[in-house]
């Protein structure tokens, strides 16, 4: 029997948006793909979310952002997560995001970004490889 330790996600909805079947369905479908994976709910605030992060030790953290704050709110999640000493933690992002934003997201630090109507594979798949790429 495998006892390696599942990959451990955190998802999260930043902000005062009050979407989140988008990032249930994200939740489901990696628990589902063989994920450990834990829903904070909506309206959580950029430190709400790194202390969640740090008290669950997971391994990546997923923002779903539909508000169209997702510049301030990532970089503020980001910026929490290395005050708490975590800000090696692979952080990807979800949602309603234009394609001219991308770039600056990952330039903050995002690994990857995820628009609407993404292939829960292809997030799992990503996750898993960037993960297997980081323990080589």
């Amino acid at each position: 029997m495998n006892q390696e330790r599942k990959i451990k996600i955190l998802v999260a909805k930043p902000g005062l948006d009050g979407h989140d079947r988008g990032a249930k369905v994200v939740a489901y479908g990696l628990r589902d793909a063989g994920f450990e994976v834990i829903y904070t709910g909506l309206r959580q605030t950029p430190a709400q979310i790194a202390n969640a992060a740090v008290q669950e030790d997971v391994d990546v953290i997923g923002l779903s952002i539909l508000s169209g704050a997702h510049l301030s709110l990532v970089q503020r999640v980001i910026q929490n997560l290395r005050e708490k000493g975590v800000g090696e933690k692979m952080v990807i992002v979800g949602g309603i995001i234009p394609q001219e934003d991308v770039a600056r997201l990952k330039e903050t630090g995002v690994a990857e970004v995820f628009i609407a109507g993404t292939p829960i594979k292809t997030i799992a798949d990503f996750i898993k490889a960037k993960k297997e790429s980081k323990q080589s």
